[in-house]
């Protein structure tokens, strides 16, 4: 199993190209779905979950073909006749779900295997297929299945009880060829959402209001297959800008937009980084004298701060003098990062959906082990400013949401190495 070696103490500095949106790219290629005939995607990561993603497709019967270098995916669907995804491949990855509203949509029936671990009750799929219900389909759950039906989805009204991401995109995915208009209220706001409306259009849909709480969907009765180029990844952007600010260096990303990373930016300024932001050229740097603050954090939906980017942040909060706190609003479990930070010698103390982060003089390189996506990339972060070497393991997470990660951060300078043997252990050193 692949690992990642990094010696901490290299300052960074240089400019780092962000790759497609994973956020972004995942729902548009369920939409695809929507669309007869061939339809070309480009600047998609190519990642884990991008895999997992034509997975589906294949299986439902579409043919792709992935570019890799170019970072170009098409998908012709004029074969897609199964309209199932099964429990082998949606266990991989909780976006498979996206499908249901295409499928239904376009065959009148989808069948799509529960993700992982979910239980009907709170869980926010319940948020998915009570908006379908509002469109017409019925629902039934069968041997772990939830079976989506309707010869032909109608307009509708509905207000989601929470504005959740991924509903939104499978009820607006459902709505474009739906008969009639569809209203959605609170609705997610986050800039995928948008991406996603403005792929839908550039087939020839009708949706307004992408981006606010309030959405409109004019049904229409087919979509003609056009290219597209998906958004940059502001996660991964947020992500490298940290990395930057850690290591006391110079960090540029671009394309990168301030819109879509606001309370990121703010969240910066008040721990004392230093941030410009150049519009039209598309950057946003991150560059001396750092006089790091301490800092409330409170994760919310967008425009709030993204979840997405706690684990990072609450890095550069470990060396901060005096206490932070964070306060995790969106998600259980997203504080699996801060045992394998303990290890490392952070003062973190979880209470309740908050964690105290008291800053330390410094860590110590150890070996850790990634739990998720996110805690992933923040464990190689704090490898970067840690004394000595750091090992992480299980780093199949961050294949699923970062593109050439430690390529890149070895690019500005970083003593880093993802070891597929440990022969390569001697390249780096001692």
């Amino acid at each position: 199993m692949d690992r990642i070696l990094v010696n901490g103490g290299r300052v960074l500095k240089g400019e780092i190209p962000i790759s497609g949106s994973k956020n972004a790219a995942l729902p548009i290629l369920a939409a695809t779905i929507l669309c007869r005939g061939a339809v070309t995607l480009k600047n998609v990561p190519m990642i884990r979950d991008i895999t997992s993603m034509v997975a589906v497709l294949r299986t439902l019967g579409a043919e792709v073909r992935v570019e890799r270098k170019e970072n170009r995916v098409t998908v012709n669907t004029e074969r897609i006749v199964r309209p199932e995804a099964p429990y082998e491949l949606v266990k991989t990855m909780r976006a498979s779900i996206l499908v249901l509203g295409p499928l239904v949509a376009t065959l009148g029936r989808g069948r799509v295997s529960l993700p992982g671990g979910c239980a009907i009750g709170t869980r926010p799929i319940d948020i998915h297929l009570a908006g379908l219900e509002a469109l017409g389909a019925e629902i039934t759950l069968e041997h772990g299945y939830v079976i989506a039906e309707s010869r032909r989805l109608r307009g509708g009204y509905f207000r989601l009880p929470f504005p959740s991401v991924g509903a939104t995109e499978n009820l607006v995915c459902a709505a474009a060829l739906a008969s009639g208009r569809t209203i959605l209220e609170n609705a997610a706001r986050e800039p995928e959402i948008v991406d996603l409306a403005d792929f839908i259009n550039a087939q020839g849909g009708a949706i307004s209001g992408a981006g606010t709480e309030r959405i409109e969907i004019e049904g229409v009765g087919s979509l003609a297959p056009r290219e597209y180029s998906v958004m940059p990844d502001r996660i991964e952007a947020g992500t490298f800008l940290v990395a930057g600010a850690i290591t006391g260096g110079r960090i540029a990303v671009r394309p990168m937009r301030r819109v879509w990373l606001a309370s990121f930016l703010d969240t910066l300024d008040q721990a004392g980084v230093p941030v410009a932001v150049e519009d039209a050229e598309e950057r946003i740097t991150v560059s001396p004298p750092y006089r790091f603050r301490p800092v409330e954090v409170r994760t919310a939906v967008f425009p709030g701060f993204p979840t997405d980017l706690q684990a990072q942040m609450m890095v550069l909060s470990v060396l901060t003098e005096g206490e932070s706190v964070y306060h995790e609003t969106i998600f259980e479990n997203r504080f699996m990062h801060v045992a394998e930070l303990r290890r490392m010698g952070a003062h973190i103390e979880i209470v309740g959906k908050s964690a105290h982060v008291r800053g330390v003089p410094f860590l110590s390189g150890a070996e850790v082990m990634a739990s998720d996506l996110r805690a992933s990339a923040a464990l190689v972060l704090a490898g970067l400013i840690a004394r000595g070497r750091t090992t992480v393991t299980r780093v199949y997470h961050i294949d699923r949401g970062y593109e050439r990660f430690e390529e890149k951060l070895a690019a500005v300078g970083a003593d880093i190495l993802r070891d597929r043997d440990a022969a390569n252990e001697a390249r780096m050193g001692s």
